[in-house]
């Protein structure tokens, strides 16, 4: 396979770096799913041919692919899409938005959607008053066909029109009352699957996950999401980019 038969030429006409039409181009295609997840990529001398640049600037528009988890580098085997999920840690984007980037389908299924008045536990953590109503949601979310997490969220009933509209991404209910979060913080540690988690996750009881908290801010600093998230250890991964 050429990849110029997937992705197309790129554009001599435009100012744009060819390093970034480069990775523009084949995110496309793995967003659109011309490059399925767990296909090789060619080698990248065969790229650079392909697509008349220099390797340099393939290795440029890969390594920025592979820094946000869209490819898989295997060391002497070559360069892959990801069959793994990499979550950024300095990104914030919805769940759906993350298996969108990466070609994959999310969906859910839904284990329960209510509401009610904050709890003394979620009025501190979310820094809400007591009386304030807000909606719970824990679904379980599939890439495909794979389940890749139990997320339970809490949001106070303001930000959202109503539990009815939250079929898919949280945050695009969010987007539409004008309550997406612009900032958020987090926290993250290792667990054990019990029984009814291994179960709902398709893994073994004892196998290692990671449990996720975020807590999600307006641009005022009101609290408009708390989730807790169980993802699978052995499909998802968080990375963060640190400089000196």
């Amino acid at each position: 396979m050429q990849l110029s038969d997937v992705i197309g030429k790129l554009d001599t006409s435009t100012a744009l770096p060819k390093y970034q039409q480069l990775s523009r181009a084949i995110e496309r295609a793995i967003e659109q799913g011309a490059l399925p997840k767990g296909d090789a990529l060619p080698a990248e001398r065969d790229i650079a041919t392909d697509m008349a640049v220099s390797r340099i600037t393939v290795r440029k528009a890969l390594d920025g692919l592979v820094e946000n988890g869209l490819l898989d580098r295997r060391r002497g085997a070559g360069t892959f899409i990801a069959g793994r999920v990499e979550k950024p840690f300095s990104r914030l984007s919805s769940f759906s938005e993350d298996m969108a980037g990466r070609g994959w389908k999310a969906r859910s299924e839904w284990i329960d959607r209510s509401q009610g008045i904050i709890t003394p536990e979620e009025s501190l953590s979310l820094g809400l008053g007591p009386g304030t109503k807000v909606h719970r949601f824990t679904r379980i979310r599939y890439a495909d066909d794979t389940p890749m997490a139990l997320e339970t969220a809490i949001v106070p009933s303001f930000a959202l029109a109503g539990a009815g509209p939250v079929e898919g991404s949280l945050y695009t209910a969010l987007e539409e009352t004008g309550c997406r979060p612009v900032r958020a913080l987090q926290r993250l540690r290792a667990v054990k699957f019990n029984t009814e988690q291994a179960a709902r996750l398709g893994v073994s009881e004892g196998d290692a996950g990671l449990f996720i908290e975020r807590r999600g801010f307006l641009a005022n600093g009101t609290t408009v999401e708390l989730t807790q998230s169980y993802y699978r250890g052995d499909a998802y991964d968080f990375v963060a980019e640190l400089h000196a």
